[in-house]
């Protein structure tokens, strides 16, 4: 493990020599390049770094045990056993970072939401999930454009299709993916019984255009009116965008634009986004038939999380993570539960990494 880090270290030191080139400056392409691998191994490489620091304090304490004077060797006696803990803990860090990235974290996301079982409840519910992802975005300043929408009947929403763009998006949002479940009393209930509803929700990587190739013979393209806010705009052109890819039969629809140029566009990120999903699906299949780990598959049919409201209770049934802090979740402070998920996962990677080894 350490021979692969200081061949990496070897390579950072090299990148750094070339940055500080003038050769490399006045070359903007390559400059940025060299940056963004520079970045990516700078973690890698300083924790290392602080291993071996301690590794060095180490050793200088046992050999102040061999000192004659006993208020030394009692400091060095106290000071090795956290000195120990803590490179221990550093060593399962190192551990971690050495697994392999998932290429896609660094993507932006579609982020889709829709509404489930529960009638008008689950579309309120829907609602409220996007805007707790919305607060989260604005939390990490990452920009949501909204590409689809079709609101509820009595609010809310009935689906809603949106791009996320920002730094490493996908990397804390792809473990969403799932059905999220709530258990709350609806305000048109009058009984006060509590309800439960379900919404589904999607998180596929971002597709870039040289991944997906599609031929114009396998769409079908419709135009229609759109509806919904647009003042004189609604019902007088057609403007709406929908989209039919005969092979797999993906349906996508967008309509938040006047243009329906622009409208075309976005609605084909979505299509390229969904079948980049299905293609990686297929591989991860083939490498793993039996995968406990669902990274950006967009599985919908387990039931991942369940928010209790008369128990102001998040429930994620994944990894038996229970906050009562649900006010706060719904507001987009999730940072805990993304962070908690991130690591269970890891530590699952890296417990499969040490079984195959």
């Amino acid at each position: 493990m350490f021979e692969k880090i200081e061949e990496l270290e070897r390579h950072y030191q090299e990148m750094e020599g070339l940055l500080a080139d003038p050769a490399t400056m006045a070359d903007q392409g390559e400059f940025r390049r060299l940056s963004k691998e520079h970045a990516g191994l700078s973690e890698i490489v300083e924790t290392y770094r602080r291993y071996r620091k301690i590794g060095a304090d180490l050793e200088d304490n046992r050999q102040l045990l061999m000192e004659c004077d006993p208020e030394i060797r009692a400091l060095a006696e106290e000071e090795i056993p956290a000195l120990e803990e803590e490179r221990e803990r550093v060593a399962e860090q190192i551990k971690l970072l050495l697994l392999p990235k998932d290429p896609n974290d660094d993507r932006n996301v579609i982020l889709e939401i829709r509404a489930g079982t529960g009638g008008d409840e689950a579309a309120l519910f829907a609602g409220d999930l996007f805007r707790m992802y919305s607060r989260f975005a604005e939390r990490n300043r990452w920009k949501v454009e909204i590409l689809s929408l079709s609101e509820g009947e009595k609010g809310g929403v009935k689906e809603i299709v949106a791009l996320v763009e920002g730094t490493c998006v996908y990397a804390k949002l792809k473990f969403e993916s799932g059905t999220h479940r709530v258990q709350r009393v609806p305000e048109t209930e009058a009984q006060g019984r509590i309800h439960t509803s379900a919404c589904t929700v999607a998180i596929l990587p971002e597709a870039e255009d040289i991944e997906i190739d599609i031929n114009p013979v396998d769409l079908k393209v419709d135009v229609y009116r759109s509806s919904g806010a647009g003042g004189q705009h609604v019902n007088t052109t057609d403007s709406a965008v929908r989209i039919t890819h005969l092979p797999t039969g993906i349906v996508v629809a967008c309509q938040e634009e006047r243009s329906q140029i622009k409208n075309r566009a976005k609605a084909m990120k979505v299509l390229k986004s969904r079948m980049l999903e299905i293609l990686q699906a297929e591989q991860n299949a083939k490498l793993a038939a039996d995968r406990r780990q669902q990274v950006g598959s967009g599985d919908r049919s387990e039931r991942i999380r369940t928010y209790n409201f008369p128990q102001g209770r998040m429930t994620d049934h994944r990894i038996g993570l229970t906050l009562y802090r649900l006010e706060a979740i719904m507001m987009g402070d999730i940072d805990e539960v993304v962070e908690s998920l991130r690591t269970h996962y890891q530590m699952e990677a890296l417990q499969a990494q040490s079984e195959a080894a």
